[in-house]
């Protein structure tokens, strides 16, 4: 084996052995301005005839470089007062009528010409606070940070106003400090870029080239000077909140009022604290649950506002899942003899939590999260004597993480990440440590990451403490048409961060490699082109056993009508020795996984033209008898008007003779079973955009799937499987569910919203009358028995410190 896993290893490094300097930054010069300014987009104040302005845009797409046309320039200008900093953008279109200007929800993708601006408070090329506003005049906003990350759930309060003319589109913007982290410095410098989409063209310019040879964009910021002595105000906001859910089922109907406060306050210039006091969550979108046969939890997104905004910082090291905050309990009640579950909670009460963010001028990044979850209780009853008792699952828990990020030399930092899980009394305890690094080189041609991770589990109930660890190693090119980045990763059996993060596998070790080629400016058939390639080995620390092997290639074009075409395929070239499907003690059992080849396809045609489709087919080939899968998903979308449209989701999965684990029988044998999997996903999303802070939105999903079994098998000590013609236990599944959500939002002030929402929802478990009939599975859904409504409002206002005093 130890032959093998040599020759894996320089297969790979062979591959990858198949490499700028930067254009200088542009400077813009603000000034202070006495006088006040109304943000109307009309740009009247004589502030404005003074200020410098920052011209001459390079487009960044299709042909990066390239300069603005005379008659599409764009002219922008900076001014400040002790409150904010406001942006006067002039943007020329010889064809105003052309402008697209598509209304849509806040932070949403629309076909809209776009205006954004860039900031970096600190100038280290590392983090930028992006804001930008549609020609409809819908904001986003959002937290750029330079590994490409771009957090669309940050959310700040500023003020905007468009205004379309004969010659163009002008914006004007009032972006309060209290959206910004900048050092306490008398003088500052901060890192500035501007940011233009003419959308009918798909054409994107910036102030500041963003050139595509290079990975990092906010390393390619041009500067702002100019702003001195600002004496800023107290940043301390209150956003109290109220809402009432009225549900219903069959069972009863009944009504609830809820109320709280979100808390964020300016410790300083460059920190912030965030707490939220008796939180409700209860608006937040469905997840997306399905019918899942791996061995492996689901993963889901994380919706709540509180865990979504500005949690960059917290996610380095990957250890951080806030869904294990107010998630499943960490305990299962027992049940003894003629007992049955009253309530048997799936979730904890969250009570509350807070974060405190920000960094020093000497680039230290800190950050501290911190959240209570209450004691939950299961509630248990004797079906004979009637008696009933409390059983506790989680106890009153703390959830903590620590964050300290040093950057240094504008592209390059090192952090230690910290996540710890306390709860009362003999319940399971936990902690994770995370040494992170990512080192460029100064003209951000190269990169070496890595982390080093070690986790310490205490479970008294079960008498046992778990330590383990995980190494990582990345060595890449990040410039020019020719990439490539090879790697390694290591993983201890004992290695678990579940408490606070999310892991899947462990005892294993890998080796991977990508190589990559794009074109930087368009030619006569494409806008744009890549091809990359992927090798991947993985194997058990163990035995030594060949655990993974995967190769790829991945071709992306975009053609000259900006229609996109992506095809490639995934295959496994050998058998691999799969230890954690079996599920079995301390994961020692394995089954050989067949080879398998998986051609795929996608198209996506120009969301700029009323229609558009995305069509996404794939089909694998499996080693074995039969066994093939067929994917495919369609997506037909239709803008209406600039205020309505509509998508449509259609899915369809289906494997034939699959093989996967079934149970263990009675004598603690392994049981696979081969089965046929169908699986139907129907999808719809709709909006109509009364204006630019007021939204009707609608998502329904309808997921239905089911899993048949034909034969069993027994798992053998060497991999295989043995027919097994005496079990026959049933051991078919089905998931049938509904989703569907109807809202309506206003803005009616920044930062102060009004929401209703109306919530339909239903899961049906068919028991021992299932039918493969999609109608009637789909009736059925609809029973009295199994659907759920609710209907909510909620108000939410926000509240300035330095507004409210003079209330007073």
């Amino acid at each position: 084996m130890q032959k093998n896993k040599t020759y894996y290893i320089l297969f790979i490094a062979l591959i990858s052995s198949l490499g700028y300097s930067q254009a200088p930054k542009k400077t813009l010069h603000t000034q202070f301005c006495n006088e006040k300014i109304n943000v109307d987009g009309k740009l009247t104040e004589a502030i404005w005839a003074k200020a410098d302005i920052a011209k001459d845009f390079l487009m960044i797409n299709p042909d990066n470089g390239k300069t603005e046309p005379k008659e599409r320039r764009t002219e922008v200008k900076v001014v400040y007062d002790n409150d904010a900093i406001y942006i006067g953008a002039t943007l020329y279109d010889n064809e105003p009528s052309k402008i697209r200007k598509e209304l849509a929800s806040r932070d949403s993708d629309a076909s809209a010409d776009i205006f954004g601006v860039f900031i970096n408070g600190y100038n280290d090329s590392q983090q930028e606070a992006r804001f930008a506003v549609s020609a409809a005049g819908v904001q986003t906003d959002a937290m750029y940070t330079s590994n490409g990350n771009q957090d669309l759930s940050w959310n700040a309060i500023w003020d905007s106003h468009v205004e379309i003319t004969n010659y163009g589109w002008v914006v004007e913007m009032k972006i309060p400090y209290a959206a910004l982290r900048f050092s306490s410095e008398k003088k500052q410098t901060w890192g500035l870029n501007f940011y233009r989409d003419i959308n009918r063209d798909r054409q994107q310019f910036t102030w500041n080239l963003i050139d595509n040879k290079i990975n990092n964009e906010s390393v390619q910021a041009g500067l702002l000077e100019g702003i001195e002595n600002i004496d800023t105000p107290t940043r301390l906001f209150l956003i109290p909140y109220s809402s009432y859910y009225l549900s219903s089922n069959q069972q009863q109907t009944k009504g609830e009022l809820k109320g709280g406060l979100d808390i964020k306050y300016g410790i300083n210039d460059a920190f912030t604290l965030d707490a939220i006091m008796i939180p409700d969550f209860g608006q937040t979108v469905f997840d997306n649950v399905v019918l899942n046969l791996s061995p492996f939890e689901q993963q889901f997104a994380e919706n709540r506002p509180f865990f979504t905004e500005g949690t960059d910082l917290f996610n380095k090291g990957n250890i951080f899942y806030s869904r294990r905050i107010g998630g499943g309990p960490s305990t299962y009640a027992n049940l003894d003899t003629n007992e049955e579950f009253i309530k048997n909670p799936s979730n904890v009460n969250l009570l509350n939590a807070l974060k405190i963010s920000g960094r020093t001028k000497n680039g230290l990044g800190i950050g501290v999260l911190n959240a209570v979850t209450d004691k939950t209780f299961a509630e248990i009853q004797n079906t004979v004597t009637g008696d009933r008792r409390k059983e506790l699952v989680e106890p009153l828990a703390n959830y903590n993480v620590l964050v300290l990020d040093q950057r240094f030399r504008k592209n390059s930092s090192v952090s230690l990440v910290n996540t710890n899980v306390t709860r009362n009394g003999d319940f399971r305890d936990a902690n994770v440590s995370a040494l992170v690094y990512d080192l460029n080189t100064k003209a951000n041609t190269y990169n070496l990451s890595g982390d080093l991770k070690y986790s310490y589990v205490n479970d008294s109930r079960a008498l046992e403490i778990k330590k383990g660890h995980e190494m990582s190693l990345n060595f890449s090119e990040t410039s020019g048409k020719y990439r490539y980045s090879v790697g390694t990763e290591y993983y201890s059996k004992n290695y678990d961060p579940n408490d606070l993060g999310i892991n899947y596998q462990t005892h294993y070790h890998d080796f991977y490699a990508n190589q990559s080629y794009r074109i930087l400016n368009p030619t006569k058939t494409f806008n744009s082109f890549y091809i990359g390639l992927n090798e991947y080995v993985e194997f058990d620390n163990r035995t030594d056993r060949l655990q993974n092997a995967s190769f790829s290639l991945n071709i992306n074009t975009v053609n000259k009508k900006n229609d996109y075409y992506g095809y490639g395929f995934n295959f496994r070239p050998m058998k691999i020795s799969d230890f954690y499907e079996p599920r079995s003690e301390n994961e020692m059992k394995f089954i050989l996984q067949p080879k398998y080849v998986n051609p795929w396809f996608y198209l996506s045609t120009n969301y700029n033209r009323k229609f558009a489709v995305d069509f996404n087919p794939a089909v694998a080939i499996v080693d074995g008898k039969e066994r093939y899968n067929i994917n495919a998903s369609i997506t037909p979308r239709y803008r209406f008007s600039d205020k309505l449209s509509l998508s449509y989701t259609f899915s369809y999965n289906y494997q034939n003779n699959n093989i996967g684990w079934a149970a263990f029988d009675s004598n603690s044998n392994t049981i696979f079973a081969k089965r046929n999997r169908t699986t139907f996903s129907n999808s719809l999303q709709g909006k109509y955009s009364v204006n630019n802070v007021m939204n009707f939105n609608l998502t329904v999903r309808h997921y239905w799937s089911y899993a048949l079994s034909n034969e069993f098998y027994t798992l053998q000590d060497d991999g295989n499987l043995l027919e097994n013609t005496s079990y026959s236990t049933n051991q078919d599944r089905y998931f049938n569910s509904w989703n569907l959500d109807l809202s309506y939002s206003w803005w009616f002030a920044p930062g102060s919203q009004i929401s209703v929402l109306y919530r339909n929802s239903s899961t049906y478990y068919p028991g021992g009358d299932f039918s493969q009939d999609y109608g009637q599975n789909f009736k059925n859904l609809f029973r009295p028995e199994s659907l759920n409504n609710t209907v909510s409002i909620s108000f939410r206002y926000f509240i300035d410190y330095n507004r409210a005093k003079h209330w007073f």
